[in-house]
């Protein structure tokens, strides 16, 4: 859990850096570090979802996807 929060700490850190940096306003890079991380956490949970349905519906490898005897 612990790498889990050092993570989110860089990655609200980055976001609002680069929002700053981009446009010098600290209300767009708070707004930046709080949105972006929170719509990027649904999208990797989606990601995730549609990985894992396409790697259930191929072989593991090409033996078992010969038919069986």
């Amino acid at each position: 859990m612990s790498k889990t929060m050092s993570f989110a700490a860089v990655h609200f850190t980055v976001a609002f850096t680069v929002g700053y940096a981009m446009t010098g306003s600290v209300l767009v890079g708070g707004a930046l570090a709080l949105v972006e991380p929170a719509i990027n956490t649904v999208a990797y949970h989606i990601h995730e979802q549609v990985w894992a349905r396409f790697k259930s519906a191929k072989p593991d490898s090409p033996r078992d996807a010969l038919p069986q005897v």
